[in-house]
């Protein structure tokens, strides 16, 4: 299979070193030419534009930012689309709205060719060690079709249903992961109030029942959210968007709970002059 790959940041870029190195034939674009340079030495092709890159690919899988990136990558001049045969696929690896990946597998349709999407989780470290969470929608054939590459970068790999549940999947986990920050930052204040150092308190609760993941990147980043505020707030505060409109659409009174922990975590991670709170109960501030 030839793999093209979009996306090489602290997370794609790790993704698409894997694939190299599992000896796939693998193409690389990128809109910042230094992100390239890791891969100076390795097999990996360089394509002067997303549509060569797609001319020379089977499977494209996407790592970008946001909807907007995704729609520009894939549908832009010369985009994906413009270049990737009929029978190639397309894996969204981004975080975006389910209704954005169903509204571009229309697309991509027409001409032929699948997409799924397949949201990662785990980060950078993850990534480069073969272990991160990909949560796939899609159809099965496809995402047969597709395991090969993703398992190279993701264990375990989970096709969860029908394209979109990839991306509800991965918006319900991170809204679970905001308000555990917001719950984890929390004890640990209230604990140093209580002339109990934060260090130690977390490092007791990490082996109790207490214990989440959240607790441990507060615990690494001081005991506040001031440090993951900076480049984990803008990220989490776009998927928690996401979801509140999936929720909003489906008109559920679930989830009330840890949305409102989220949206608490939101509120404490809060950069300038825009609002986050309220956007995780549907009124969409800022």
């Amino acid at each position: 299979m030839r793999v093209g790959f979009i996306g090489l940041g602290s997370q794609g870029g790790p993704m698409a070193r894997r694939i190299v190195d599992a000896g796939f034939t693998t193409t690389l674009w990128a809109r910042r030419p230094a992100a390239l340079a890791p891969f100076a030495g390795t097999p990996a092709r360089r394509a002067v534009s997303a549509a060569e890159l797609a001319g020379a690919s089977d499977l494209v899988c996407v790592c970008v930012g946001d909807d907007a990136d995704v729609e520009e990558v894939l549908v832009g001049d010369q985009g994906v689309l413009t270049g990737l045969r009929q029978g190639g696929v397309i894996a969204v690896h981004s975080t975006v709205h389910p209704d954005t990946c169903r509204r571009l597998a229309d697309r991509a349709r027409l001409r032929g060719v699948a997409l799924v999407d397949a949201p990662v989780s785990g980060g950078g470290t993850a990534a480069a060690e073969g272990r991160l969470l990909v949560m796939v929608g899609g159809d099965s054939g496809t995402v047969a079709f597709c395991r090969r590459v993703f398992e190279t970068y993701g264990d375990p790999v989970v096709h969860m249903g029908p394209l979109g549940s990839g991306q509800v999947t991965k918006l319900l986990n991170n809204a679970l992961f905001t308000a555990n920050l917001a719950t984890a930052a929390d004890v640990l204040a209230l604990g140093r109030t209580l002339d109990v150092d934060p260090s130690g308190l977390a490092g007791v609760i990490a082996h109790g029942s207490g214990a989440s993941f959240a607790l441990g990147r507060v615990a690494a980043a001081g005991g506040t959210l001031d440090r993951i505020a900076a480049h984990g707030g803008p990220l989490l505060r776009k998927d928690a968007r996401l979801l509140a409109d999936l929720a909003e659409g489906a008109g559920t009174p679930a989830g009330a709970t840890v949305m409102r922990a989220a949206d608490d975590a939101l509120a404490l991670m809060a950069q300038g002059d825009r609002p986050v709170r309220g956007i995780v109960r549907g009124r969409r501030a800022g």
